[in-house]
């Protein structure tokens, strides 16, 4: 890959070629190491025809690229970045409508796997079953005050990520009884601006 750093995406043509879940599901499998179409297939649930298409998609953005090592038809693929990220340009429609779009892909496969997890808690270990959280807060911020708790998230989850980032694609690094384990986070507001029809120069 070329770095630890996640891509900075600037082009609406790339968010709209990540609007796929099996593109995002592609992506996901990658995480963990090179793949071939087949081996991704075997994972996502897909055929390999269907990865390939998928695959190739992606090469086309940047997103992938061949591994090398491969046979015949049996190319592995590897992400060539890890991750990436999307700041909102509030300025420009056409990217607001790719985000838009993207966002609510990764919004739905978000849900259903915790739908997935609710369905299935009692399914597991009981230390796991307590271990599993979900909480809601509700704050009144000012715009700044949301951006700095979103830093000191970040923060928090750069500190694990650098404790635990050898476990994602060797699994003789992780500890028996280690799980894939998901975080969410979100930070919005829950309504619309008031948007006041009175004329503040003109306001007695």
């Amino acid at each position: 890959m070329d770095g630890n750093e996640p891509r900075t995406l600037t082009d609406a043509r790339e968010l709209r070629a990540l609007s796929h879940p099996v593109r995002l599901a592609l992506m996901e499998a990658l995480g963990a190491g090179p793949l071939t179409a087949t081996q991704a297939g075997e994972l996502i649930g897909e055929t390999s025809t269907t990865c390939s298409f998928h695959l190739r998609q992606l090469a086309r953005y940047g997103f992938v690229e061949e591994a090398g090592g491969g046979r015949g038809r049996a190319r592995p693929w590897r992400l060539t970045r890890r991750g990436w990220s999307a700041p909102a340009r509030p300025e420009d429609p056409d990217w607001t409508r790719a985000s838009q779009a993207l966002d609510r892909v990764l919004l739905d496969r978000y849900v259903q796997r915790l739908r997935r997890f609710v369905d299935e808690a009692p399914t597991y270990p009981p230390e796991w079953y307590q271990a599993a959280t979900g909480q809601q807060h509700l704050f009144h911020l000012t715009a700044d005050e949301l951006a700095e708790f979103v830093a000191a998230y970040r923060e928090l989850v750069a500190g694990f990520t650098a404790r635990f980032d050898a476990r994602r694609t060797a699994s003789d690094a992780r500890p028996a009884g280690a799980l894939p384990v998901e975080l969410l986070f979100f930070g919005y507001p829950v309504r619309a601006p008031e948007v006041s029809d009175v004329d503040p120069t003109t306001a007695g």
